[in-house]
This record gives structure tokens, sequence and C-alpha cells, in this order.
């Protein structure tokens, strides 16, 4: 599997690696997958898991045993647990998000998938996405997951961000340019 050198440098990616071969060893990389996004999911709900991950007064042990009972809440498979575990004791905890992003980011790759973001002003119908979807799916040459978020401030139009490459059709962004062609 060929990682980019982004994710292989950074302290995220690099756990998100380690994740990922162990997962794939055990045959569960789907499973942790999964639990990863539950995570990311409750990270974004719960400001005190939240404050858990972060806070530097919560000590390693304590927070190892807290993290163990949201995980069996969960669900959540024993790799990921044991991995939380680790997480706690080294203080890294605060890191969950990126590592979260990088090992769907390693394990899309595996499947030879993209993610793509999308941002619209509106939300957008199941009929768009799938359109969109089959677009992007051709215009890159492999398979698209889609993930979808709402900023008003756009106006209209879409951003879409796949790896590091921006394609920027969004209102705000024209009016802007014409703004500055007005003023030169």
């Amino acid at each position: 599997m060929e990682l980019s050198a982004g994710i292989q440098a950074s302290l995220a990616g690099r756990y998100a690696s380690a994740l990922f071969d162990l997962a794939s060893e055990a045959g569960t990389v789907a499973a942790v997958e999964s639990d990863m996004e539950k995570l990311q999911v409750a990270l974004a709900e719960s400001p005190e898991l939240k404050t858990l991950t972060t806070s530097p007064r919560v000590g390693r042990s304590q927070a190892e045993k807290a993290l163990w009972g949201v995980s069996a809440i969960m669900g959540l498979t024993e790799l990921t647990q044991k991995f939380l575990g680790t997480l706690a004791q080294n203080r890294r905890l605060s890191q969950l998000p990126g590592i979260t992003r990088a090992f769907r980011a390693i394990a899309a790759a595996q499947r030879g998938e993209v993610t793509a973001e999308v941002t619209s002003a509106h939300p957008l119908t199941d009929a768009q996405i799938d359109t969109l979807k089959g677009k992007l799916t051709a215009r890159e040459g492999r398979t698209v997951k889609l993930t979808t978020k709402v900023d008003p401030d756009l106006l209209g139009g879409l951003v879409v961000t796949i790896g590091s490459k921006r394609i920027d059709g969004s209102i705000r962004t024209r009016l802007n340019s014409l703004s500055q062609a007005m003023k030169a």
C-alpha cells in the first residue's frame, strides 16, 4: 500500500498507519473504520468526550478507564479499545480527530477510493449527490466517496475538495473575484 508522504510524516498519520496495519492483520479494517467514524461523530456531539480527550487535567489512567467504558457502550471493537488505551497512555488523545481522518484516508486508498468533501450553501438532495458522485468518479477515474456539509456563507454553488485539489464554484468566490476586478 502506498501512502502519501503527508500522512506518513504526521504524528496522527503514523498512529493511523499503525492501527491500519493491525486491523489488516486481524482482518477487521471495516469494523475499525466504522469505529473511527463513530468516534468522530461522538467527539463532535459530546463536549464531555471532547474535554476528556483534550484536557491536560485528566490523568492517563483516568482517561484510559473512561474511554474503556465509553468504548464498551459504543460497541467498539477490542482493537479500537486497546488503541484508545494506548493513545491515553501516550497522552495522544488530542490527536484523535487527525488519526480518524488519516485512518479513513488510508482505508479509502487501499480500496481504490478517493474522498471528496462537498460544501454547499443549501443541503443537497440525494439525486444531486448521486449526479455529483458520478461526475467526480468519471473525472477522477476511481470511486469517489462524498462527505457533505452546508455553509450558508457560500450564497450558492459548490466547493469540492478532493485531496489537495479544490474546485470552487461558489457565488461568494465569484462575487469576490468581481469585486477585486472592479478595484483594479
